[in-house]
C-alpha cells in the first residue's frame, strides 16, 4: 500500500528451503497458497510429503536448475522462475509433457551480466522468451531476477522492468515479475513486482545447510 498498489497485486511466495515439510504443511493449512524451493533434492520429498497429507500448494522452483533435474522438477513444480537458457526450456517442456502437466515459466534475467550466477543477459532475453513461447507444455509468464549484491535495489528492479517490457512484446500476457526477497521486497514492490519471494521474514532465520 505504501507503494501505491493494492495488496492483491502482489503474490507472496514463502520460500521454505531448509525448513521441514511440517513447517510447509502448517503454512498451507493456515492459508498460504504459494511455496518456493531452490534445491530439487530437498523440494521433491517435501512436495511428496505434503501431497501425502492431502495438501496441494502451488510450488515455485526458484533456484538454479540443471537439465538433468528437469524431469524431477516438472513432476511437482507449478512454476519455474529460473529458466535462463533454451536447452533447459526444452528439457522442462519434454519433462512436463511426459508427466502430462503444464509449467508456468519465468525468464531469469542477470541484471549485472554475470550469467555464471544464473540468469540470461538482457540482450538475450527476447530470443529466449520467443523460444519459451513456442513450446507446447510451457506457459511463458514473465521475468525473474535477484538484485546483485551491492546494487541499489531500485536501480536493479528498474532494469528488470525493462526486460519485462521486452518479454511482453513477445507474449503480451507474460506480465509476471518475480523480484524481491527479505532484504529488498519493498523496493521490488515499488518497482512493479507481482511476486515476492520471502523466507526469513515469515519463517525466521534458517539453520545453516549441512
Amino acid at each position: 500500500e505504501r507503494a501505491g498498489r493494492p495488496r492483491d497485486a502482489v503474490r507472496l511466495v514463502v520460500v521454505t528451503k531448509t525448513f521441514p515439510a511440517l513447517d510447509a504443511a502448517t503454512l498451507v493449512e493456515l492459508g498460504q497458497a504459494d511455496l518456493g524451493e531452490n534445491r530439487d533434492q530437498e523440494a521433491a520429498p517435501k512436495a511428496a510429503e505434503l501431497a501425502r497429507r492431502g495438501l496441494e500448494p502451488v510450488w515455485h522452483f526458484v533456484g538454479q536448475l540443471q537439465r538433468n533435474k528437469a524431469r524431477s522438477v516438472a513432476a511437482y513444480a507449478d512454476w519455474v522462475h529460473s529458466v535462463d537458457r533454451a536447452s533447459l526450456a526444452d528439457a522442462l517442456d519434454k519433462a512436463a509433457a511426459a508427466h502430462g502437466r503444464r509449467l508456468s515459466a519465468l525468464v531469469q534475467v542477470s541484471l549485472d551480466g554475470d550469467t555464471a550466477r544464473g540468469g540470461v543477459a538482457a540482450a538475450d532475453v527476447e530470443p529466449l522468451a520467443a523460444h519459451l513461447a513456442s513450446l507446447d507444455s510451457i506457459d511463458l509468464k514473465g521475468v525473474m531476477a535477484v538484485a546483485p549484491i551491492g546494487w541499489d535495489p531500485a536501480k536493479a528492479f528498474a532494469l528488470l522492468a525493462e526486460s519485462s517490457a521486452v518479454v511482453r512484446r513477445v507474449e503480451p500476457a507474460a506480465t509476471e515479475v518475480s523480484a524481491g526477497m527479505s532484504g529488498d521486497f519493498r523496493e521490488a514492490v515499488a518497482g512493479g513486482a507481482t511476486m515476492v519471494r520471502l523466507g526469513r521474514n515469515v519463517l525466521g532465520e534458517r539453520e545453516p545447510m549441512a
